[in-house]
């Protein structure tokens, strides 16, 4: 895998329900190597850090290789890499074959698999339609989150390379049907649950489908 784009966002006020709300999914392609750290990528607007940033999602990686599908059903939009509010716009992310606690070598830093992305609000503001939430949870690919276990930089064609994987796999395509499918798959659960790359009180709320 390879990186095609490291992606940082400022601060950029949007309108949501008659509110002023400051989001950070407005990435915009930097020419710099980004600084992984442990909690989030140095220099990077995280505006809501209920749900965004923090030890499991410091860092935001999206498969370039996916833009095509979405160009093709908004081709009016101003295009960029970062366009979903990733971080790292990666060549080749397969979140088919990615698995939840995956460790891979990327740019100077490692890092682990960590959970899939699930949309909300503010990635319908950027499109200009609530429907791309359930566009995007439909077509499955989510990009993944990770965290840093070792900080480092990335930048613009560094690799992503596969050092370490678990002995129970369920891949990040597989997580995210969990969380979405009303009938849920129980051996993957009990996987899911037993992953401990995944933030516990995730793991906790699994529990009430088994």
């Amino acid at each position: 895998m390879r990186v095609v784009s490291a992606n940082i966002a400022k601060p950029r006020i949007i309108q949501w329900q008659g509110k002023d709300v400051q989001t950070g999914i407005y990435k915009l392609p930097t020419n710099q190597p980004i600084q992984l750290d442990f909690e989030n990528v140095k220099g990077d607007e995280v505006s809501d850090r209920r749900v965004h940033g923090g030890i499991y999602k410091a860092c935001y990686l999206y498969a370039s290789d996916d833009y095509s599908y979405w160009q093709n059903l908004y081709p009016n939009l101003d295009w960029d890499w970062g366009m979903f509010g990733e971080n790292l716009s990666i060549e080749g992310l397969d979140e088919s074959k990615i698995c939840i606690g995956d460790i891979y070598k990327l740019g100077t830093s490692i890092v682990q698999v960590t959970q899939p992305r699930e949309p909300c609000y503010k990635l319908g503001v950027k499109f200009g339609t609530t429907k791309i939430i359930k566009q995007f949870i439909e077509h499955g690919c989510s990009g993944t989150y990770v965290r840093i276990i070792e900080k480092g930089k990335v930048a613009k064609d560094d690799t992503m390379i596969l050092i370490e994987r678990p002995k129970e796999l369920i891949t990040t395509t597989q997580f995210l049907e969990l969380l979405y499918k009303p009938i849920k798959n129980q051996t993957l659960l009990e996987i899911a649950i037993n992953n401990d790359a995944l933030p516990l009180r995730k793991r906790i709320k699994l529990k009430n489908f088994i």
